[in-house]
């Protein structure tokens, strides 16, 4: 492993949080990893009180932030749940680590990734993610034509840009903004993959956190 690492560590209620037993619990097991593989641990970054969800949380902004930034060369948590429940987030979040050249490490998981071991676990499991996406997409599809053969309305997700309101969907001030830099940004010539890095150096980001999808973007300006 390069040597440059920082911890998250997280509880889910404010008790928890302000109590601090099982975030320093956390803390610990994340420093005696470092210490054993020799690695220097800048930070370890905390979220108490919050939700594994979604990645919508301060502590997990922050270390999103901080991967992109290529400033560290390995994550440490003390388990794999800390950073999300989410099978869907999971996978975004392993093509991050991979994209970014970080190395990722769960404790308690025995999940390492500068070993071959750790990466097929790791990658596994971003081939479940895959696949769980494309089975509930091919549901989804299944049962929104069955709802709009009776009359019903198909989404209980506002497309982005919009919110719900009622049985219908009104503008939303932020993402109305963020489509329309969009628009201008695509007509600049800049790819879509460029436009979500653009929009998240201006602080759009998508409703988990993360940046804004090419299909999201494309889906975009595609809307009249």
């Amino acid at each position: 492993m390069n040597n440059k690492a920082i911890g998250y560590v997280r509880v889910s209620t404010t008790d928890q949080a302000d109590n601090g037993v099982s975030l320093e619990a956390q803390r610990i097991k994340i420093e005696a990893y470092a210490a054993i593989h020799d690695l220097e641990l800048v930070e370890v970054i905390a979220d108490g009180g919050f939700s594994a969800k979604s990645l919508a949380r301060p502590g997990m902004a922050k270390l999103l932030k901080i991967i992109r930034g290529r400033k560290i060369n390995v994550i440490i948590i003390a388990k794999l749940d800390r950073i999300t429940r989410s099978v869907r987030d999971l996978g975004e979040l392993v093509d991050l680590f991979k994209r970014s050249g970080v190395e990722f490490a769960s404790v308690a998981d025995h999940i390492d990734t500068s070993t071959a071991s750790g990466r097929l676990v790791l990658n596994v499991m971003g081939s479940v993610s895959q696949w769980e996406r494309e089975a509930v997409g091919e549901r989804t599809s299944e049962a929104l034509a069955v709802m709009r053969s009776n009359g019903k309305r198909i989404s209980r997700f506002a497309p982005y840009g919009f919110k719900l309101n009622g049985n219908g969907v009104v503008e939303d001030a932020d993402e109305q903004k963020a489509c329309r830099a969009i628009h201008k940004l695509r007509q600049d010539g800049l790819s879509l993959r460029r436009i979500g890095a653009e929009l998240e150096r201006r602080g759009f980001c998508s409703r988990s956190g993360s940046v804004l999808s090419a299909q999201t973007i494309n889906t975009v300006l595609k809307r009249e």
